[in-house]
């Protein structure tokens, strides 16, 4: 423990540190330093408000999962999330989930009745946080008891209480089985570097076209309404797109979780073609949701209007 000298010692040392510090700010800035405490205090007050929400987001999404941890280490069962064995706590979890989204959102999902009885794959456009995509398949079980699998980095591939995969032969087996697979071909780039004008970001990425050809199932295009001015990415500094595109690593800044209307919509499906190429599927998918874009979508997004839109209750039809 130490002496009052010593601790008297220790302040005085922490004081002169501090003070040297602030002298080097106002020398190295030429600004005076109140003033840099009154600067330094509303960029923190900005940060919280920037980066709060998402913290909590995460939070939330930990915290359920870790729910899944407990019920799993509880019962025994294995790592298999879509077995019968996690119907019940699959379906609860869910349901949280939703009714957390849909008081923040006031979540729609509009021509679910379009989705096939049989095995489709969903493709849909990559927002900055593609949060409307899990809550479409977190719909699609609650309503129908469907589960849908999708296709992720292999960064994300090991998240628990997910149904995730990747590589083209798995994804082809999985639709052969008769079910529903998600893939949003913009990924990553899509969503750090689109903006409010929603373009489209696919390279000359055409594996999903041929996925789908391979497996014989038809194309479900997807898009939501809002879910750029949900949440917006500062991937327009250079900086960043540099470190993304030199890493792959997810290390552009995501802020937001504004509590802006939005409304997923599911497009008429595009059916299996055996006639047809990738290269022209993958244009045909990219016509279907642009349609659903430019037909349910004001451009450019506006993060005020998709706010006031919470209070509107009327919608474009289908």
């Amino acid at each position: 423990m130490l002496s009052k000298s010593e601790s008297h010692t220790s302040w005085q040392e922490s004081v002169i540190s501090s003070t040297w510090l602030t002298y080097i700010l106002e020398q190295w800035t030429g600004v005076e330093y109140h003033y840099l405490y009154y600067i330094g205090f509303i960029l923190w007050v900005l940060i919280i408000l920037l980066f709060a929400p998402v913290l909590i987001f995460i939070s939330v999404s930990c915290f359920l999962n870790l729910l899944l941890h407990i019920y799993k280490r509880k019962n025994g069962l294995d790592e298999n999330f879509s077995s019968k064995s996690w119907d019940n706590e699959r379906f609860m979890l869910l349901v949280l989930k939703l009714l957390y989204f849909v008081l923040l959102t006031g979540y729609e999902l509009h021509g679910m009745e379009k989705i096939p009885e049989g095995p489709g794959l969903i493709v849909y456009y990559h927002g900055a946080a593609p949060v409307d995509y899990c809550w479409f398949i977190n719909t699609l079980y609650i309503q129908t008891g469907r589960l849908c699998y999708s296709v992720v980095d292999r960064l994300f591939a090991k998240l628990p209480g997910k149904v995730f995969l990747f590589g083209r032969d798995e994804s082809v087996e999985i639709l052969k089985k008769g079910n529903l697979l998600g893939v949003a071909p913009g990924g990553g780039r899509e969503g750090y570097f689109s903006d409010e004008n929603y373009n489209l970001l696919w390279g000359n990425r055409k594996g999903f076209a041929q996925v789908a050809i391979d497996a014989k199932v038809p194309i479900i295009p997807l898009f939501t309404q809002n879910i750029q001015e949900g949440y917006r990415t500062l991937g327009k500094i250079g900086i960043f797109r540099w470190l993304y595109e030199s890493s792959r690593l997810p290390l552009v800044p995501v802020y937001g979780m504004f509590p802006v209307k939005l409304r997923t919509y599911v497009g008429d499906p595009i059916p299996y073609d055996p006639n047809i190429t990738a290269t022209e599927l993958v244009e045909k998918t990219k016509i279907a949701i642009e349609t659903l874009r430019d037909r349910h979508q004001k451009l450019p997004g506006s993060i005020l209007r998709a706010l006031l839109e919470r209070f509107d209750k009327h919608q474009k039809e289908d």
